[in-house]
């Protein structure tokens, strides 16, 4: 007996799976931690304007 065609875009049934689709977590990616990239960029502005300041007193 053969097998009945799927259509496209659809799953096939499978046997022995008895466990329910999950909703998983978003990768948040670089957005995952934004008070660590925050900080890098205020620490980083304040190197930089430090480097400025130090030159205009003369150091």
């Amino acid at each position: 007996m053969s097998q009945p065609l799927v259509p496209p875009g659809e799953t096939p049934p499978v046997e022995g799976s008895i466990a329910e689709a999950h909703q998983e977590r978003p990768d948040g990616g670089i957005w995952e931690h934004p008070l660590w990239w925050l900080g890098l960029i205020v620490i980083g502005s304040i190197i930089v304007a430090a480097y400025f300041a130090a030159r205009i007193i003369g150091f």
